[in-house]
């Protein structure tokens, strides 16, 4: 990330991401930043933090004060309460967090106060989620009196950014400042930073000293905030007309100001074409370059179009807006990047209609041009020249189409637009590469450094941009780059690429890597078979395309090159070098060396090893290079294999395998659920191959205890036990053993490994206890090649689930021995290798279910719980499982309340209706389901063949009995069933906490599990209340100076929650027991679980001895609090763990997020390790005393232990 430094008066040429360009200038211009995270916004926020904490200052020369809040809303409201105070203040936000932002928006915009939300536009959640860009968010925030300005590229967002300032200031009108999420807030590009002195010539002290002079000043005392009366109310809404009138004309006048200035000259309206254009397309954001280069296309051949952006949608200048439309217009096709149900059009369409018809029932326009609109690019769906053209075909019509779709096919109301797919207009002195890679193996962080290589240093102009889902890691990355002499303005997916590079061989298997290759294009492929051997392994269609399209192929080993010189697969450094060695770019020598010192930047932190490390890697590279002889016939023996088998269900063909394939943009509209609802368990048909070393199982020296699976986070490891007879026709390299428990003469136990769904993290090698006697560091499982196993591997799969499931009524899952006989129902997840909080729920999955139901807050568990392609919470042979679903962020605890409330309902309705239909069902088959226990397994199953003769019953009474008909459809409810609520720690300490807190004071019979990464995981790892003291985070780059929030005190201080505190890899036991005592508690309970995370900075093969060393060093104290255990006589607060028996720094120091600090800010991180180390002492002896008290701690003790905690 670039920080902001003191420029001289000439523009300075940079390379950066639309963020970054965009905080650039809003970090300067502001005092204070209100911050909450949220994608794709977030690192508009981050860097605010960063450069605060390095104390930078603004243009006045000090430092801005940058306070991260616990929800969008309480950002709106600290930036609320600052800008009454007086001082100038700005936020970054994007999609639900700027609809938490509104009531204070409202509020922002009644009392005329300047100031700039900088929003990086995003899909607001409907049937699903989604973290990609259109403009739903800020069309929803239209009514709140805010100003919007619109920025279509990184450097009209930098540009903008700083308009915007301007003409807040200057109009009182508060504004949005939005540009497209991810399309532009990701986009790397080449742009001209605004010089410091230009920026300050453009905010005008006066009217900062203005906003200043209105502020609250108990010297000067007023009343603002009033509450007001039908009598004078709307008055007041009409009394602020003449600023927003004014409020273009102060725009413009900035824009002019500017471009004096800067030389970059901008309109509220922008006409690009020619004066007697016929037909014109009116749109904004980043479709708008796409379409004017397009245009500009079609006007070189003669054809009369032309294009309006708006920059300024609000307020609505309808002045403005026909001094740009051409008087010839014959066609306007207004665009909207988003949609709105039940309307007669989406919003920039309406406001185009209704200037228009009043301007020509003025009289001040004779004839009204043809208007149509139309929708495209929503949720970031790529917008290119060939749906533009397809827009300006459209219009060539007699009768062109409004309220049409362009971008992809509507099958059922037919609104969709005919385009030519090989239209284009890419110049040819643009090269245009495309690299596959896996996320977090360094293909994007090494592209982006490329672009800055080529751009900055080799006097090219660049763009990058890089295509990902929500995951973290472990999900294919393709990232588009684009170098040429020119600025690049072309913000959609390249179509043609010169250059094809292939970082994971298992892709080319998979996919076709080749499809965008252009002809005589290069293809680099990282395999592990060299030059004499890789085309074998192709598969034929892979050899076709490439003899077709006459490409030139190259291979390295890229692994094999990263693993020697210590960077295990961390192969970006490698195949980067590869890039500018081949592709020509920049001369080779200069590639190496400015390759070099952009990993000196890039690595210094990380130690001089991880440097020369790299530098081996570079000086390396070029000798495993070859090309590869590419022969004159394809001679291929296979093909890649189908996505999915053909015994899969017809959606999972029809829908998810293309969606698996990256062809989802191809499907139609009939294709997709209408609300929503998607197949649970699809996860198993992806098979994501990305380990490059997986477990193998020694069954001669396994103790069979079943610590592997009960770690392992993607249920990759499988146990059954059978009668040894069935054995008869296995696989030849199918493993078995007896089992090694008395009782069970005969029976044979296995172990099985899914290993083209394991991500090779290795937890369950740490986790294994069973060491070789002869073979040292041998073990009952180890890491090998995964090569030569596939095949092998498939056969005793299937095999092994042709083995009968253990019956769960007749396995002993109190231990964890017993837990790894039963079925796990969260499987083959996209979390990260290695990930902490997966082996919780897959767990939760294992223990309850098949009567599970989950409500999730967004956050990495719902990314990697419920993300597409594919789900991974399952159903079990008898075709039930875990219900699951997601609402928002910071309404889980509420949403998994309403679970409850409506399950207690039903089942209430039930009872009722099941005693109304005693006399036909019989009192006492009634009687026995009414009164039935169901607290253990065995009492369960025993319930759901009551329940399934009843419907056998009530099928028969249906036809005649409407109470019978209402009977079955809620008797279901029945069964006894488990709700969860489950969220990470940024919902449950922070933007979530009071709707917990009422939850969990609510009494009613919820569980809460709340996995513990200490940050926010899925938005990049900002700092929650849950970051520990100390601890370097995104918004706590200094180290944060506050300790955590100890929740489990504050929910045992309500007397009548469950509460434990866990860590399976210091006790799976008490873990098990904690799952197990919350479950059968009859009130609220509450988890907290350590989990490690990627954000943490350390191998996470090592997660479960860091969680181990967590406890032992006292900083997680192990704990149960059971209000039941009152009613046997026992103090209800247990103390799990021990006193500590290590430093805490022998835990925190081998996180990098600890670590890290002690380098940069030496003596500071030494003071915080030392009152960490003193809180961590006071904390044992407040739980020690608690676990002597015989009716636990009083809820006075409780909250006084935490408050002195956090207050030390």
């Amino acid at each position: 990330m670039s920080e902001p430094t003191m420029s001289e008066p000439k523009a300075t040429k940079a390379t950066m991401d639309g963020n970054t360009a965009v905080a650039h200038i809003a970090y300067r211009v502001n005092e204070v930043c209100a911050i909450f995270p949220i994608t794709p916004s977030s690192p508009m926020a981050e860097l605010a933090d960063e450069w605060s904490s390095a104390a930078i200052p603004n243009i006045w020369g000090n430092i801005p004060v940058v306070q991260e809040m616990q929800s969008e809303g309480g950002a709106a409201g600290a930036l609320h309460g600052a800008l009454q105070a007086g001082a100038l203040t700005t936020t970054f936000t994007a999609s639900q967090g700027l609809l938490l932002m509104i009531p204070n928006m409202f509020k922002i915009a009644g009392e005329l106060t300047p100031t700039v939300f900088h929003v990086a536009a995003r899909s607001v959640a409907t049937s699903a989620l989604s973290i990609f860009g259109d403009h739903s968010d800020v069309m929803a925030a239209r009514p709140t009196g805010f100003a919007m300005l619109a920025s279509g590229s990184v450097q009209e967002a930098h540009d903008m950014a700083l308009i915007a300032q301007a003409a807040t200031l200057k109009s009182r009108i508060p504004f949005i400042h939005f540009f497209d999420g991810f399309r532009t807030s990701h986009e790397v590009n080449t742009l001209s930073l605004v010089p410091d002195e230009q920026i300050r010539a453009m905010i005008d002290d006066d009217l900062v000293r203005a906003h200043r002079a209105r502020a609250l000043n108990p010297e000067n005392p007023f009343i603002r905030g009033t509450a007001q009366n039908p009598d004078v109310f709307f008055q007041g809404r009409e009394a602020v007309n003449a600023y927003y009138a004014a409020t273009p004309a102060i725009v413009q006048e900035a824009m002019d100001r500017f471009a004096a200035l800067t030389g970059r000259a901008y309109r509220l309206f922008d006409y690009e074409g020619p004066e007697d254009a016929e037909r014109v397309i009116m749109l904004m954001g980043s479709g708008a370059e796409v379409a004017r280069d397009t245009a500009a296309a079609l006007a070189a051949h003669g054809e009369k179009v032309g294009v309006i952006t708006v920059r300024l949608h609000r307020p609505f200048s309808a002045g403005h807006f026909l001094k740009a439309l051409p008087a010839r217009c014959k066609v306007l096709a207004v665009l909207d990047r988003t949609k709105e149900p039940g309307a007669a059009g989406e919003p920039l369409y309406l406001d185009v209609v209704a200037a228009l018809t009043d301007t020509v029932e003025c009289g001040q326009r004779e004839t009204m041009p043809r208007i149509i609109g139309g929708r495209y690019g929503l949720s970031s769906k790529d917008f290119d020249p060939a749906q533009v053209k397809a827009v300006f075909d459209e219009m060539r019509k007699a009768a062109p189409r409004n309220g049409f779709a362009v971008g992809i096919e509507d099958d059922v109301t037919h609104t969709s637009l005919d385009l030519d797919p090989d239209y284009s207009i890419e110049p040819d002195d643009v090269v245009r590469a495309v690299f596959y890679g896996l996320g977090a193996d360094g293909t994007v962080g090494a592209n982006k450094n490329s672009v800055k290589i080529i751009a900055e240093e080799g006097g090219l102009f660049a763009q990058g941009y890089f295509v990902y889902d929500s995951h973290k890691s472990g999900a294919q990355t393709v990232s588009h780059l684009r170098f040429g002499p020119r600025p690049i303005r072309s913000p959609y997916l390249i179509r043609q690429a010169q250059f094809v590079a292939c970082h994971q061989f298992q892709f080319v298997e998979r996919f076709d890597v080749l499809r965008l290759a252009a002809p005589g294009a290069t293809f680099l492929l990282n395999s592990p078979y060299g030059p004499e051997e890789v085309w074998d392994r192709l598969p034929r269609s892979a050899q076709e395309t490439i003899i077709a399209r006459k490409l030139r192929f190259y291979v390295i080993d890229a692994t094999t090159a990263a693993r020697e010189v210590g960077l295990k697969n961390r192969t970006n450094t490698v195949l980067q070098t590869c890039f500018f060695a081949i592709s020509g770019v920049l001369p080779r020598e200069e590639a190496i060396a400015r390759i070099k010192a952009s990993i000196a930047r890039t690595y210094g932190r990380k130690g001089q090893k991880v440097v020369e490390q790299n530098y081996a890697a570079v000086d390396g590279a070029l000798e495993r290079l070859h090309e590869v002889k590419v022969p004159a016939q394809a001679t291929s023996r296979f093909e890649r294999p189908p996505t999915v088998p053909v015994s899969a269900p017809d959606f999972v063909r029809r829908v998810t395998a293309r969606m698996m394939e990256g062809l989802g943009d191809r499907l139609p509209v009939s294709a997709i659920p209408v609300d929503g609802t998607y197949p649970s368990g699809t996860a198993a048909f992806e098979k994501r191959n990305i380990a490059e070393e997986v477990p193998v199982w020694r069954e001669d020296l396994c103790i069979q205890c079943g610590q592997c699976s009960f770690v392992c986070p993607h249920s990759v490891i499988r146990a059954k036990y059978y009668e040894k007879e069935r054995l008869d026709g296995a696989p030849e390299y199918f493993k078995s053993a007896p089992v090694n428990a008395r009782g069970y003469p005969g029976i044979d136990f296995t172990l099985q490994f899914y290993i083209e769904d394991c991500t090779g993290c290795g937890l369950c090698v740490e986790a294994c206890p069973a060491l070789s006697p002869t073979e040292p560091g041998i073990k009952a499982i180890n890491l090998e090649p995964k090569a030569d196993l596939v095949e092998k591997e498939r056969a005793n799969i299937a095999f092994f689930e042709q083995l009968p499931v253990n019956d769960r009524a007749r396995v002993d899952f109190s231990n964890v021995r017993g837990v790894q006989f039963l079925e796990p129902l969260f499987e083959f997840s996209g979390a990260c290798a290695g990930c902490g909080e997966t082996p919780y729920l897959k767990l939760l999955s294992q223990l309850f279910g098949d009567r599970l139901m989950v409500a999730n807050a967004t956050g990495c568990s719902s990314i990697y719980g419920g993300n597409l392609p594919v789900t991974p919470w399952t159903k079990n042979h008898e075709g039930r499982g875990p219900a699951w679903s997601n609402s928002l962020f910071e309404d889980d605890a509420e949403f998994g309340l309403g679970f409850r409330l409506a399950a207690d309902k039903h089942l209430d309705l039930a009872h009722a209706l099941l005693k109304s239909l005693s006399d036909d069902l019989g009192e006492a088959f009634v009687g026995e389901i009414l009164s039935a226990p169901q607290v253990r397994e065995s009492e369960i199953r025993a319930q759901r063949v009551r329940v399934a003769e009843l419907k056998t019953k009530l099928l028969k009474l249906a036809e005649t009995s409407g109470a019978a008909r209402d009977l079955l459809s809620v008797v279901d409810h029945l069964v006894r069933r488990s709700i969860w609520i489950v969220g990470g720690d940024g919902w449950a300490y922070d933007i979530g906490y009071g709707g917990l807190d009422h939850v969990l004071a609510s009494g009613r019979n919820v569980n809460v599990l709340v996995l513990d990464t200490e940050v926010y995981s899925n938005t990049g790892g900002q700092a929650s209340k849950a970051t520990p003291l100390g601890a370097i985070a995104k918004f706590a780059a200094a180290g944060k100076r506050v300790p955590r929030k100890d929740l489990a005190l504050q929910a045992i201080a309500y007397g009548n929650v469950y509460v434990a505190q866990i860590a399976m890899g210091a006790n799976p036991q008490q873990t098990l027991q904690a799952f197990r005592e919350a479950e059968a508690y009859e009130g609220p309970s509450l988890i907290l679980a350590y989990s490690q995370c990627i954000a943490h900075g350390f191998d996470l093969r090592y997660g479960m001895s860091q969680q181990d060393k967590a406890v032992k060093s006292g900083y997680w104290p192990l704990i149960r609090y059971d209000p039941a255990m009152r009613d046997v006589g026992r103090t209800p607060f247990q103390l799990d763990s021990p006193r500590p028996t290590i430093p805490f720094k022998d835990y925190a120091y081998n996180e990098l997020r600890y670590r890290a600090l002690s380098v940069s800010r030496p003596d500071e991180a030494k003071a915080l390790l030392d009152q960490a180390q003193r809180l961590i002492a006071d904390k044992y002896r407040d739980y020690e005393a608690f676990a002597r008290i015989g009716d636990g701690p009083s809820p006075s003790a409780a909250l006084a232990a935490g408050n002195r905690l956090n207050e030390d």
